[in-house]
C-alpha cells in the first residue's frame, strides 16, 4: 500500500474543504452577471483553502505535540532494552514513529516477561537442589550426632566410626558451599580473572600427578602426549587448574574401571585447544544440552554417591566465559567422552 506524506494528506484535505465551499457558493449564489459568479467562487476557494490549511495546521501542532510526548515516553523505555529501535533514516512521521515504538516496547514486554517466568522456574529448581543437596549431609550428621548421645559415644566400636563418617558429612557440605560461592562470584564478576603467561602442559602434568591415587583406585590411566611439548597460554593459572581437575576428576568418577583418560593438546591460530577425553560410560544426547547447568547429574543417586555436588561442570563453564573462551563436550553411550576447550596463547 502507498504511503503518503503528511503535507500531501492535509493539502488534499484542504483541498476538499475548499472545493465543497466553493460548489455550495456555486449551488446557491444567485449572481448572474458574467462571471462574477465563478470569481466568487474561486474566491471563496481560496479563502477556505488557506483557513483549511491554517486549522489543520494548528489541529496538526496540538495533536502531534501529544504524539509526540507519547513517542518520547515509549523511546525511553525503550532505551533500557537489550535491542532498542533504530530510526537512522527512517521514512515515516510521527504515528508511524510511534506505532513501530509501541509494537517493540510490546514485544521486549513480552520477551521479559518470558525470561522472568524462566528464572522463577530455575529459582525454585535451584533452591530446591541446594536444599537436597545440604540436606542429606545434615540428617547424615544429625544420625550420627543422635547415635553417639543415646550411648554410641561409649562404644568404642562405633564412636571414632561415625564421627570420620560426620566429618566426611560435613567436608561434603563445605565444599558445596564453597562450589555455591565460587559460581555466585563468577556469574557477578565478583571473582575476577587474573591472567598470566604459564605452560598449560606443565600444569596438566601436575593435575594428573595430584589425582593419580584416584585413578589408580580405580584402575585409570592418566596420559599427556608422549612429545609434550610447553604449550603457553595467558590465562588465570589457578582458574585453568581448577578447570583441568574438574574435567579429569570427572573422568575418573564416571570412568570404567582399568580405562583411561588422555589429555592432548593441539595448536588453533591464536589459542590452543585442549582435550580431555575418557573411554568410560559415555553421555546420552538427551543430556547433553543441559550437562553445564548447575546440579544438573546424569545419574543423580550414583553422582550423590561419589561425592559430586552437581556444580564441577558449571563452574568450568563460568571460569571459561571469564577467559571469552567456550568448552564442548562430544560423547557416545558405551564409548567414552571428550570434553575440548581453548584458552589464547601466551
Amino acid at each position: 500500500m502507498k504511503k503518503y506524506s503528511l503535507k500531501a494528506v492535509l493539502l488534499a484535505i484542504a483541498a476538499i474543504i475548499a472545493a465543497a465551499v466553493s460548489a455550495v457558493v456555486l449551488a446557491f449564489s444567485n449572481v448572474t452577471y458574467g462571471n462574477m459568479k465563478w470569481r466568487i467562487a474561486a474566491t471563496f476557494f481560496c479563502i477556505s483553502f488557506i483557513s483549511s490549511i491554517v486549522l489543520l495546521y494548528v489541529i496538526q501542532l496540538l495533536v502531534f505535540k501529544k504524539i509526540q510526548g507519547l513517542l518520547d515516553t515509549v523511546k525511553g523505555f525503550r532505551s533500557q532494552s537489550d535491542k532498542p529501535l533504530s530510526h537512522a533514516g527512517f521514512d515515516g512521521n510521527e504515528i508511524d514513529r510511534l506505532n513501530n515504538e509501541i509494537s517493540a516496547w510490546a514485544d521486549d514486554r513480552k520477551n521479559e516477561i518470558e525470561r522472568l517466568k524462566k528464572l522463577e522456574v530455575y529459582r525454585k529448581e535451584f533452591l530446591g537442589n541446594v536444599s537436597h543437596e545440604l540436606k542429606t549431609p545434615i540428617f547424615n550428621i544429625q544420625g550420627y550426632v543422635l547415635t553417639l548421645l543415646d550411648g554410641g559415644l561409649e562404644d568404642e566400636t562405633i564412636n571414632r566410626d561415625y564421627l570420620m563418617r560426620a566429618e566426611r558429612s560435613i567436608d561434603r557440605m563445605i565444599t558445596i558451599i564453597d562450589d555455591l560461592e565460587a559460581i555466585s562470584q563468577l556469574e557477578t564478576g565478583e571473582l575476577q580473572i587474573e591472567p598470566e603467561r604459564f605452560d598449560v602442559v606443565a600444569l596438566a602434568r601436575d593435575v594428573c600427578e595430584s589425582q593419580e591415587m584416584k585413578a589408580t583406585g580405580k584402575g585409570i590411566i592418566l596420559t599427556l602426549p608422549g612429545d609434550s611439548k610447553p604449550h603457553y597460554v595467558y590465562a588465570d593459572r589457578f582458574r585453568v587448574r581448577q578447570v583441568l581437575t574438574n574435567l579429569v576428576v570427572n573422568s575418573i568418577k564416571y570412568g570404567k574401571e582399568y580405562g583411561e583418560t588422555k589429555i592432548r593438546f593441539y595448536d588453533a591460530g591464536d589459542n590452543i585447544s585442549i582435550e580431555v577425553a575418557d573411554n568410560g560410560l559415555g553421555i546420552g544426547k538427551e543430556h547433553l544440552p543441559r550437562l553445564f547447568e548447575r546440579f544438573y547429574r546424569v545419574d543423580k543417586s550414583r553422582s550423590r554417591e561419589m561425592g559430586g555436588t552437581g556444580l564441577g561442570l558449571a563452574i568450568v563453564k563460568h571460569i571459561l566465559e571469564g577467559h571469552n573462551q567456550s568448552i564442548n563436550v562430544m560423547s557416545t553411550e558405551g564409548v567414552g567422552t571428550v570434553f575440548s576447550f581453548t584458552l589464547k596463547k601466551g
